[in-house]
């Protein structure tokens, strides 16, 4: 008995010209393309089977949206049928290319004096994330932002950069005064106990070299927790 085979997909070299994603991205712009055609050309090629096309509304689908893609994991990408090595890579790059425009622009020289300020310029590079990440902005003693590291990413608790990477980030900045930062997917804007130790142990190793610890902010949500404006750095200072 022969065995029925499936159809295969066309692909998408067989549709006509102005099918063709790429084709009318370069007529019409990028615009008049659907958010699975836009996917489909960062993908180039779909899977035996499957078109770009298909397989680009297959992980939307999955995801639900466009945004919820960009704030995907790597390690959920790479768990997509069909999405394996070089499509996630491509996929996983276009979306922080994304993110990284959005973001003001590195050029400008940042001045935080405020606690509502830090706030703002730190939510737009951590809210929303689906994963733990841990920041630090290096400055000096004017308020102006040296630099901005990411310093861990990692699930809740675990993404607690070394006191030492702090230290020897502090020196290589030279700067005079730092704002540590990470965000909780949770969206619970408060402060746990290891929060407040981790905190506490990085006031201790800067006071030493004549370095202020101004704040420490978590983002969750919408909202965000100061230890600056909870009277938490303070008590630091006091106990120490």
């Amino acid at each position: 008995m022969t065995e029925r085979r499936k159809p295969k997909s066309k692909g998408i070299v067989t549709w006509p010209e102005g099918e063709r994603p790429r084709e009318r991205l370069l007529q019409q712009g990028a615009q008049s393309l659907t958010d699975a055609e836009l996917v489909a050309i960062l993908l180039r090629v779909g899977v035996q089977g499957t078109s770009a096309v298909e397989l680009a509304r297959q992980i939307l689908k999955k995801f639900g949206s466009l945004r919820a893609l960009a704030e995907a994991p790597l390690s959920a990408l790479l768990d997509v049928k069909g999405l394996k090595g070089a499509k996630a890579a491509q996929l996983a790059a276009t979306m922080e290319v994304a993110r990284r425009i959005a973001l003001p622009d590195s050029r400008d020289r940042v001045t935080l004096k405020t606690t509502s300020e830090a706030a703002d310029y730190l939510r737009s590079r951590l809210q929303g994330l689906p994963e733990e990440h841990f920041r630090a902005l290096f400055m000096n003693r004017r308020g102006t932002l040296l630099e901005d590291a990411l310093l861990t990413v990692g699930s809740v608790d675990q993404a607690r950069p070394p006191i030492r990477l702090i230290v020897t980030r502090v020196l290589q900045a030279n700067a005079s005064a730092v704002i540590l930062a990470h965000n909780h997917p949770s969206s619970a804007a408060d402060a746990s106990e290891s929060d407040r130790l981790f905190t506490q142990d990085v006031f201790a190793a800067l006071k030493p070299i004549g370095v202020k610890l101004l704040d420490h902010i978590i983002i969750g949500g919408d909202a965000c927790f100061s230890f600056a404006d909870s009277g938490l750095i303070d008590e630091l200072a006091l106990a120490t």
